[in-house]
């Protein structure tokens, strides 16, 4: 992903962007606390706190995590681990408004180019360029590219992903459905309505509907791209009462309300992840990293049972998010060589080999390196989900996310500074709609006067 088009100059952005951290940082001050980074153990090192996202592949890594306090015995770890949500406001304000808090932070290619660009990050070249084997060529290009800027990387992948959906091959078969690799999103609908059976406990379809622009609208953008839709045109002109928005978000709504998850309006991905690896749900459309859960035998009833293809569409025929939970140094930290030697340790080749043998290949964090599909056993446990992710991903087009043209990047969000207050508020408007306290006409209206604040302030310079 390119660095996102601004026609109001930098300097205007990045102080909207401090604005909104330092809004975020009253919402998220009744979160536990953490002790400040840099401070020095009883035995003379230092500790690293790191901030993560509470995802199953960023809990194995604190399970491991002890190896590499016995292999560097001059540094302890501390790790604050949150929900996506809280991890996005608690990191943003901290990083926004120098609180130091954290050595290490778990971040995404939205955020990454944005705060390369104001200096809110330490460029990794220098420290990858000076690990012997790290090998940064590695990782996947589009990766890469996304988590760049000015051509140096400032923060680096854990894991990459897509998106697909997932279905229950059994309960098709038994159905006397067929799933075809990629399906049309009016196909889905006609699954779910088919396969639905709440009298069972059962599901048609599991679809996010908690609020939050990295939950709800991360799938349901997606939708609307597929769809013809877009939320602002060439010249920064809201765009979500549109005829295509509306198609788009109204079905929807009206696919999870009819045919989805129990209490939808509260449902992220831990929660359907938990509904299909229960066997609670016949489909699930989300990350491609998913199947960490779904294909781990200790957690997952339906092991072998799932089928995994490519995103529904609509009008555009390709879909598919791109996004990645990458690790960066704050410019704030106060031990960042330590820091470093955790985040290399942490996605470097060698930690991936290590979580498959000792925790299992579906452990595996899957889209980061190349490298990772050429190990024999991998490629094996993978031969379900691994091409599909790698086809989803190589698909995924940032730079033309819908039908027509647009004046922002990214899929399943904009990468413009306004985003995260912006698609939060307009996440809070969906979510109503799903629980039923509002109509989607309702919902999409206030949205477009939200998105019409931001278009005015680009519109300004042009």
């Amino acid at each position: 992903m390119t660095t996102p088009m601004n026609k109001n100059g930098p300097g205007r952005t990045r102080r909207r962007a401090k604005g909104l951290a330092a809004l975020a940082l009253s919402a998220v001050l009744a979160l536990s606390g953490c002790a400040g980074a840099g401070s020095f153990t009883s035995g003379g090192g230092r500790t690293v706190t790191i901030a993560m996202v509470s995802n199953s592949q960023m809990q194995d890594a604190i399970k491991l995590s002890g190896e590499f306090e016995r292999a560097n015995p001059g540094i302890k770890l501390k790790f604050v681990s949150l929900s996506e949500n809280e991890a996005r406001a608690k990191i943003t304000s901290s990083v926004a408004t120098g609180g130091g808090e954290f050595d290490v932070v778990m971040v995404s290619n939205y955020e990454t180019p944005q705060w390369a660009a104001d200096g809110w990050l330490t460029n990794l070249a220098p420290y990858q360029a000076k690990t012997p084997g790290y090998d940064a060529a590695d990782f996947i290009s589009s990766l890469r590219n996304s988590l760049s800027y000015k051509g140096d990387m400032y923060s680096v992948p854990f894991y990459g992903e897509s998106s697909f959906l997932m279905y229950r091959k059994d309960l098709f078969q038994q159905a006397g459905l067929t799933m075809p690799d990629q399906p049309t999103w009016d196909q889905v609908a006609q699954f779910a309505g088919k396969l639905d059976d709440p009298a069972h406990g059962h599901s048609g379809i599991c679809l996010r509907g908690d609020p939050g622009w990295g939950e709800t609208l991360a799938p349901l953008d997606t939708v609307i791209n597929t769809f013809g839709g877009r939320w602002f045109d060439e010249n920064w002109h809201a765009q979500l009462t549109s005829p295509q928005v509306v198609k788009a978000v109204n079905f929807y709504v009206d696919l999870v309300r009819k045919y989805g998850e129990p209490g939808a309006a509260t449902s992220g991905f831990s929660e359907c992840a938990t509904q299909l690896s229960q066997g609670d749900t016949a489909m699930w459309y989300d990350a491609t990293s998913a199947v960490g859960v779904l294909e781990d035998p200790s957690a997952s009833k339906v092991v072998g049972k799932i089928g995994y293809v490519l995103a529904p569409v609509a009008q555009k025929p390709n879909s598919g998010w791109l996004y990645t939970w990458s690790l960066g140094i704050p410019k704030t930290s106060h031990n960042p060589d330590a820091a470093w030697k955790f985040i290399s340790w942490m996605t470097s080749k060698e930690y991936i080999q290590h979580v498959g043998e000792k925790l299992g290949w579906s452990h595996v964090p899957p889209g980061s390196r190349n490298s990772t599909y050429q190990i024999p056993e991998y490629a094996e446990a993978a031969k379900a989900y691994g091409p599909v992710t790698l086809q989803a991903m190589s698909t995924a087009d940032p730079e033309h996310p819908t039908v027509q043209p647009v004046p922002y990047t990214g899929v399943q969000f904009l990468a413009i500074p306004e985003f995260q207050d912006l698609g939060t508020r307009v996440s809070q408007q969906i979510s109503a709609a799903i629980a039923g306290r509002e109509s989607v006409q309702t919902a999409l209206e206030q949205s477009q006067e939200y998105a019409e604040t931001v278009g005015r302030s680009y519109r300004g310079n042009q």
